[in-house]
């Protein structure tokens, strides 16, 4: 499942940078590459005659005659929200959560809290270690 989320995340990220941190919920990376896009549009595009075009053809033929340079780093953009998205995608993955050694929830595979007898993620209740002593007062 954590491929087919990595490659949707990064296909979408290459139609509108952004799109595919929303799949991950990674809402502030969404945000921040939308806008980055945007930006980047707006500084290198002619967006006053796009705007103004009377068809989509038109605008599109508008965007065609943008110098080599300004389409570029349009692309360069995008490249970076997919391989970002893919990057985050792994990273977030249930799996990943318990790799670094310390308890994880028997329902939800997540990292516990030790100082807590639940899951804070799924509210699961947990059995007591029976290798621990019990704290002392």
């Amino acid at each position: 499942m954590t491929w087919l989320r990595a490659v949707v995340a990064a296909g979408l990220s290459m139609v509108f940078p952004g799109a595919g941190h929303v799949v991950i919920r990674d809402w502030l990376r969404a945000l921040l590459f939308a806008g980055l896009y945007l930006v980047t549009f707006w500084l290198f595009f002619p967006v006053d005659q796009i705007a103004t075009a009377e068809s989509f053809s038109e605008a599109m033929t508008i965007t065609s005659e943008v110098d080599m340079l300004s389409q570029l780093t349009l692309l360069f953009v995008n490249l970076i929200a997919a391989f970002d998205a893919i990057i985050r995608a792994f990273e977030f993955s249930p799996n990943a959560a318990g790799d670094d050694g310390g308890a994880t929830c028997p329902e939800c595979g997540k990292e516990l809290d030790e100082d807590l007898e639940f899951c804070h993620w799924c509210t699961a209740r947990l059995e007591p270690n029976p290798d621990e002593e019990p704290a002392q007062p």
